[in-house]
């Protein structure tokens, strides 16, 4: 008798163990920046929150610096699920939506506040659902509570203090139609290069300028090459988690509780610490000898104003845009 207890003690204790390994899941996170970065620090508090709120049912491996592929390779993966999670700036979803780019429409917003407001309409949230419908990509939580940047300025081989010492600045952007029209609009000559190739096209003179938040100064070395750093908050962003949508859907509704509480947890533990860091970066870069520039943006603001209204005229701007950022101010 004792010994078929023990054999079925024994055979219930492997069943519960071969279940709970069954139950628990690892999911691909990639990433673009370092670990050690501000940004990287609060994705690991995320990855470290998921499995202490999930009791281990799910795991997250971080590949950071972009290990898994390019951002569009990685977007791919993300869609078909052969990795689950994504971070980065959202307006990379515009790849299934293309109205996504306006959720980075610069020198738009009044301030973040604005944006923030702008980014729970009922608009950018039909345009998430259309990108779940179409790219199987959900977007996690609250898409502003992680702040990116956590502001963005120009870096410079010589002072951009005002809109006129824009021209015949070589700008580098990325490819983004959107921000190559407005940049000319304001007399800066773009020009589209690898974010790898900046430094040395800074040091060679290739471009005269970058935009980048400030975050990313000083992990770039831009500053060695560039010693003008001006703030213009040309846009504002968030760090957005990025999920495939069907490996969302087939969690439990506990591991997807625990999933979204390590976000929200995560993004305001990220946010203070992307603040704090970037105060201490601008500090190391004046004793270095980086000159810092204040700028007026209101000439920005005002030539911009007449781009925007031609876009909408001519039908370039996505149905419901403006309205939607107009009851977004009017909310104050």
């Amino acid at each position: 008798m004792n010994g078929k207890s023990g054999f079925f003690a024994a055979l219930l204790t492997s069943l519960v163990a071969f279940c709970g390994v069954a139950h628990a899941e690892s999911w691909r996170m990639a990433m673009d920046v370092g670990l050690e970065s501000a940004e990287g620090k609060g994705i690991q508090r995320f990855a470290e929150l998921v499995e202490k709120y999930s009791n281990g049912d799910l795991t997250i491996r971080l590949f950071p610096y972009e290990q898994l592929g390019s951002s569009d390779a990685v977007g791919e993966q993300l869609s078909k699920n052969t990795i689950q999670m994504q971070t980065g700036g959202l307006v990379r979803l515009s790849k299934w939506l293309p109205e996504v780019e306006y959720i980075n429409a610069p020198f738009l917003f009044d301030d973040r506040e604005h944006w923030v407001r702008f980014m729970q309409s009922d608009l950018v949230k039909g345009w998430f659902r259309k990108v779940e419908e179409d790219g199987r990509v959900s977007v996690l939580g609250d898409p502003t509570l992680f702040l990116r940047g956590p502001y963005r300025v120009i870096v410079s081989t010589t002072p951009v203090a005002s809109i006129d010492d824009l021209k015949g600045v070589k700008l580098r952007l990325h490819p983004d139609d959107l921000a190559a029209a407005v940049w000319k609009t304001l007399g800066a000559d773009v020009r589209v290069i690898a974010w790898a190739e900046v430094y040395q096209g800074l040091s060679r003179s290739i471009v005269t300028a970058v935009n980048t938040p400030i975050s990313l100064v000083e992990s770039t070395r831009f500053q060695e090459v560039a010693k003008h750093i001006t703030r213009h908050d040309e846009y504002w962003q968030s760090v957005g988690f990025m999920v495939n949508t069907d490996a969302l859907e087939a969690l439990s509704p506990e591991t997807r509780a625990a999933l979204e509480k390590a976000y929200a947890e995560a993004a305001v533990y990220g946010t203070e610490v992307v603040e704090k860091d970037a105060k201490e970066s601008v500090e190391r870069m004046r004793a270095e000898g980086v000159s810092f520039h204040e700028m007026d943006l209101a000439p920005f603001s005002t030539r911009l104003k007449t781009f925007y209204e031609e876009r909408g005229a001519a039908g370039q701007l996505p149905e419901g845009f403006v309205e939607a950022v107009e009851a977004a101010r009017q909310a104050r």
